[in-house]
């Protein structure tokens, strides 16, 4: 698949669908980079082409079946904490600290 078919893979529906079934089993390396990329995109002061890099993001985290499938034991996030980070990287200089605090206090609900 290509970056348009990522893009087009996401929804915010399907994005916390993946995270309330799969989170827990993701973990906090997973979901920390998701969820600032989460609270990035829905910011407006986010450019767009930053946001068509996210959304290809979690596009990818969505899917089930990617290069190592989610299901497989240990290996299976490896690669979308891969993608994960490395839109962050991308696109960093426009994730605010108040993103970030929103996706710790998101993690500390659901981790404690």
């Amino acid at each position: 698949m290509n970056r348009k078919t990522y893009e087009d893979q996401y929804s915010e529906t399907s994005f916390w669908k993946k995270v309330r079934k799969y989170g827990h089993k993701a973990g906090t390396s997973v979901l920390a980079p998701a969820l600032k990329l989460y609270y990035a995109s829905g910011d407006s002061d986010t450019p767009a082409w930053a946001r068509t890099t996210i959304y290809a993001a979690l596009g990818y985290f969505i899917l089930p079946l990617d290069a190592v499938p989610d299901f497989m034991p240990f290996a299976g996030y490896t690669d979308d904490l891969g993608i994960l980070v490395a839109a962050v990287a991308t696109v960093g200089a426009h994730i605010k600290e108040e993103h970030a605090q929103k996706a710790r206090l998101t993690l500390n609900r659901w981790f404690g």
